[in-house]
């Protein structure tokens, strides 16, 4: 958090948080009231200054004023690092441009996102990048997965059965499982829609 920020919310701690103006797409874009934040120094004001309470609601410290943001689907949007070298490691960064150094947890939902969890928390993999990933699946024994074994392991896992396939980064690998869409907030315990709560001052 910038320390402008703190100062802020030490000189004055009671401003009423906001509600229902920021929100978090699909690709890891911040939009205001549905408009893309375009400016890179506004997109990076909000991203050093984003973390949630308590409650799993996340939110953007504008200074002293608590701005609860909406979420598309998760808190968090990874996306693969990309240099143009097909050899090189592997490399993930949070949609705040934190990178990744290990992942906990994997998921693949009924639609097809994949689902992360890291140091950082949760996370869908941006859809655009989900190519880029395949050659770094792996069964249990190491053996990487082609291509039709991936989408044959995945459509096993949404359909419930079971499926040797794994996601391989940072020299270790995390098992791949299924997960309904409509679960996922409650098992990483955030808030989609954060709303005010009963009797709270806020703004809109």
């Amino acid at each position: 958090m910038d320390d402008i920020v703190k100062q802020a919310m030490a000189k004055w701690p009671n401003v009423p948080a906001v509600y229902g103006w920021l929100s978090l797409d699909r690709r890891g874009i911040w939009r205001i009231k549905g408009d893309t934040v375009g400016s890179p120094i506004i997109a990076g004001f909000i991203s050093r200054n984003y973390g949630h309470d308590a409650q799993g609601r996340w939110f953007f410290q504008n200074g002293p004023q608590r701005v609860y943001v909406a979420l598309d689907y998760t808190p968090y949007v990874y996306h693969i690092v990309w240099n143009g070298d097909a050899a090189a490691p592997l490399q993930i960064e949070t949609h705040t441009g934190a990178p990744v150094r290990g992942i906990n947890g994997a998921w693949i939902d009924e639609t097809g996102v994949l689902l992360l969890a890291t140091e950082h928390g949760a996370g869908m993999l941006d859809d655009r990048n989900l190519e880029q990933l395949l050659p770094f699946f792996s069964n249990s024994a190491g053996r990487a997965l082609d291509e039709e074994s991936v989408a044959a392991g995945i459509e096993n896992l949404q359909t419930g059965a079971a499926a040797d396939i794994g996601l391989c980064y940072a020299g270790k690998r995390a098992a791949l499982h299924a997960i309904a869409a409509a679960g996922v907030a409650a098992k990483f315990n955030f808030t989609q829609q954060p709303a005010a709560a009963p009797g709270e001052e806020a703004c809109n």
